[in-house]
């Protein structure tokens, strides 16, 4: 599956467009992470995230998609894809948004909670995510062009790009068939059939 598929697909599970689409099918090459022309000096300072940043990330995407008879967004690793994607397919307002959130992530936990994120149960994250993701959402209707996009967002949507593309969630979650055969338009559907990997 090329990029183009994969964040089309994505998108349309998301209702809508993705956060850094237009960098991600440009080759994510982020302007944060390109050389200044005049002195050959890389432009802004790498965004990096740290292991317990990661760590976090993996926790936040495996209550967005826990692992059921399948394996879940942890198994793909989808924290160490999050930096990757925020790094080098962010535009520098999104990354700053990103980071502030993974802060305000945990802050807005320990307000309804009382702990920080990864001190919940599984439950409480759920709970905790689900009213976040509701807040989000009430953000995106009302927000101008300008306006930053929520963090909440970038997270959701790079957890369900990072895990439908890995390894795991293509080949577990999904149908792959690594070489597809002759087009069949009409493929009797049965109840329960997972989705496929490969078009």
């Amino acid at each position: 599956m090329n990029r183009r598929n994969a964040l089309a697909r994505v998108a349309v599970l998301m209702g809508g467009t993705v956060i850094g689409a237009d960098y991600f099918l440009t080759g994510c090459s982020s302007p944060a992470n390109t050389k200044d022309e005049k002195t050959g000096q890389a432009a802004g300072k790498p965004l990096t995230l740290s292991a317990d940043q990661v760590n976090l990330l993996n926790e936040v995407g495996e209550t967005i998609l826990p692992a059921t008879s399948t394996p879940g967004a942890k198994a793909a690793n989808v924290g160490a894809f999050m930096n990757v994607m925020v790094r080098d397919c962010y535009a520098p307002a999104d990354q700053q948004t990103f980071m502030q959130g993974l802060t305000q992530l945990d802050a807005d936990c320990k307000k309804q909670t009382g702990k920080a994120f990864l001190a919940c149960d599984a439950a409480q994250r759920t709970s905790f995510l689900t009213a976040l993701d509701k807040q989000q959402k009430e953000f995106t209707q009302h927000k101008t062009k300008d306006d930053p996009a929520h963090y909440f967002r970038m997270m959701k949507e790079l957890t369900l790009l990072g895990f439908f593309t890995s390894e795991v969630g293509a080949t577990k979650a999904l149908r792959y068939l690594p070489v597809p055969g002759k087009y069949d338009g009409n493929v009797p559907y049965k109840k329960g059939d997972r989705a496929w990997a490969t078009t």
